[in-house]
């Protein structure tokens, strides 16, 4: 099926209406390599790398051609082809993979930023320096946990599990402890098992399929028993959710069961004694490719914002295209990255909200980046973490 109503929906086909860099192009791509119709080079290379994987094509696809299977699978035939895993896979796998690493980086990342150089270097305005300032750009600023309702003990009830993700152990713990607190706050008994890992999104779109099961039966069995999971980043979601499809096993599929949108599951157990207190603000609300088209629960986020009294939220484009963070697609194709972030900018500096929230980290480093690079002030948090912000004290 290569109807084409997907092109309209594909974000790099947008920016550059080259057919090889559209859904039904890069199939055709994909089928030439797997029938050996066409030979690997760079240039094929360069279109299916070039893909986003953010499936807003499969969304919108009438025949429901599985596309983000199809993508995994074409860039798994690219590795074989092209002698193994990308360098950007290569050299994050160790960092997020290891507890000890990830504590290593955390601890170097609060250094950078405690020590007072972060500071400095932005007071100098390295964030817009040529080259290097977009790479300092994307260091996230401290932050601290936000305290919740922290006059009252917490009621704990019924058990779930939170799964924290790689890259927000390292990059956004503070907002891991805040969605922690506010799950006890709302009357959940949260436990984070320790030896849960990546969630293995890096190398299963990086077609790395192998690497990506592995991990997967590695968070099968730290999440023991059957306790809802919930995560913090709608990227570790999707890849939850899918664990079925990666690994295949009837333990994967059972898991994958167990794995809830946060969201969602607030909306569905919000305690009816809690009144947020009120926030006279307006809030930009970024949904990311993984919510809006593997995960859900888009309209949870507006449901949840709407229990702030005098909050306005709007979304933050009508279209809602990607903002070019897609994992790791910022740090290995920055130009494109950086082309479609232009677009979420330009809204941002026209709406001047006076909150951005988005449920993905590498959206909000994304995003957060962009913003001290163009010089805008519009803080950028997880749409839980300003819910926590308008806990009530005396709950």
């Amino acid at each position: 099926m290569k109807c084409g109503l997907c092109l309209p929906h594909c974000p790099t086909y947008q920016e550059t209406r080259n057919e090889a860099d559209s859904p039904r192009g890069r199939i055709a791509l994909m089928q030439g390599l797997a029938g050996h119709a066409v030979d690997w080079s760079p240039r094929l290379r360069d279109h299916l790398e070039g893909c986003l994987g953010c499936r807003s094509c499969e969304r919108v696809c009438p025949a429901t051609v599985p596309y983000g299977e199809l993508i995994d699978a074409g860039r798994a035939l690219l590795r074989q082809r092209d002698a193994g895993a990308s360098w950007l896979t290569r050299a994050l796998s160790p960092w997020l993979v290891s507890r000890r690493r990830r504590r290593i980086a955390r601890g170097l990342l609060q250094l950078y930023r405690y020590s007072g150089l972060q500071s400095f270097l932005g007071a100098l305005g390295a964030p817009r320096w040529p080259g290097v300032g977009r790479w300092l750009s994307l260091v996230p600023r401290a932050d601290r946990p936000i305290p919740v309702a922290s006059h009252a003990a917490a009621r704990r009830g019924r058990r779930v599990q939170l799964f924290r993700g790689c890259v927000g152990d390292i990059a956004d713990t503070a907002t891991l402890h805040t969605i922690h607190d506010l799950l006890e706050r709302c009357g959940f008994t949260v436990d984070e098992p320790e030896a849960q890992t990546c969630c293995g999104a890096l190398h299963q779109h990086a077609g790395e399929p192998r690497a990506a099961a592995s991990l997967c039966r590695a968070n099968i069995a730290a999440f023991q028993g059957d306790d809802t999971v919930l995560y913090a980043a709608s990227g570790c979601g999707a890849t939850l959710r899918e664990y079925g499809l990666i690994e295949g096993s009837d333990d994967a599929r059972r898991f994958a069961a167990r794995v809830h949108d946060p969201h969602r599951f607030l909306v569905e157990h919000w305690p009816e004694h809690v009144a947020l207190r009120p926030l006279a603000a307006r809030v930009a609300v970024h949904l990311p490719c993984t919510q809006r088209n593997v995960t859900g629960g888009g309209d949870a986020i507006m449901q949840l914002l709407g229990k702030i009294p005098q909050l306005t939220c709007e979304a933050l484009d009508a279209q809602h295209g990607c903002c070019g963070a897609a994992g790791t697609y910022f740090l290995s194709q920055p130009e494109m990255a950086d082309r479609l972030l232009e677009h979420k900018l330009d809204a941002l500096a026209a709406s001047r909200p006076d909150y951005l929230v988005s449920s993905n980290i590498g959206c909000t480093l994304h995003i957060a980046a962009g913003l001290r690079r163009r010089g805008l002030n519009v803080p950028v948090l997880h749409p839980l973490a300003l819910l926590a912000r308008q806990w009530p004290s005396d709950t």
